[in-house]
């Protein structure tokens, strides 16, 4: 082998061998990079879901036992006192039987998104976030229609739960909700329960009108939606004077669809 011949060839050895070595330092490097990612992810996913279930049991522990009923007038099993202490915007109450929702409903005065990554509790950040309302709606669930959001996917706090409504012997079997304000308890019962698309309701129809509003309770009892139950019989049929609340969540990995629960108000008493 000639000199140049060999010198030729050591250089474009150590060329070959210097850019396979960089490919396995880079390969390393993402490597490590994506490993750290994984892990950072899976942490931050598990602390969310830990403070989830810890801030659902700070809205358990904070429930009193009913107090005597008066004059015929229904419990009350809410501290609201002890609850607007703690943070002045709570307002009212749901309890879901069959379910786990069972906390508090607030709404900021601020920002219409701030219960979105906020404790009700607290107000402290909270992936889980609260129950809440927008400015958009009154507090006295009066408004033809009340729209309440609350987050899936936190283990099983929030509103999770409410896709429980997806079985239909579920559905059949859990016929109404229940809302409590600090004078008050209100009785709502289930229309139906469906897959939506994630339009802003409220902003999206103008329940001032009327015939918008008829046409809207007659899609909520007649939804299309390939994912859907509905209450085949009702007390009475819906009408215009009637008052509904809806409750919004979202669909694992569909960001364009929400899951919707609606109910009618059909008994609204005082409390002690």
């Amino acid at each position: 082998m000639s000199e140049e011949y060999k010198d030729n060839y050591d250089e474009e050895y150590e060329e070959e061998y210097s850019n396979r070595r960089g490919a396995r330092i880079l390969l390393i490097i993402v490597g490590v990079v994506l490993i750290v990612f994984g892990a950072a992810y899976s942490g931050y996913y598990l602390y969310s879901q830990y403070n989830a279930r810890q801030e659902s049991h700070q809205y358990t522990e904070i429930q009193t036992e009913p107090v005597s009923a008066k004059d015929e007038k229904p419990e009350n099993p809410i501290d609201f006192k002890t609850l607007q202490a703690q943070n002045d915007e709570i307002y009212a109450w749901i309890k879901v039987p069959g379910t786990k929702v069972d906390y508090p409903i607030v709404q900021s005065a601020a920002s219409d998104e701030f219960y979105l990554k906020h404790s009700a509790l607290t107000k402290k950040w909270a992936s889980s976030g609260a129950i809440y309302t927008e400015m958009v709606n009154s507090k006295d669930f009066y408004d033809r229609v009340t729209l309440i959001y609350g987050h899936n996917g936190y283990s099983d706090t929030m509103f999770t739960t409410l896709h429980s409504f997806e079985n239909k012997e579920f559905f059949d079997k859990h016929s109404k909700f229940y809302i409590y304000t600090p004078d008050s308890k209100l009785t709502y019962r289930i229309v139906s329960a469906f897959k939506y698309d994630n339009r802003h309701i409220m902003n999206s129809f103008e329940f001032g009108d009327i015939a918008v509003y008829s046409e809207f309770l007659g899609m909520i009892q007649n939804p299309q939606s390939t994912v859907k139950n509905v209450r085949e019989k009702l007390d009475k049929p819906l009408s215009t004077d009637d008052k509904t609340v809806v409750l919004s969540t979202c669909i694992k990995n569909q960001k364009s669809n929400r899951y919707l629960v609606c109910g009618v108000l059909i008994k609204d008493e005082k409390t002690d």
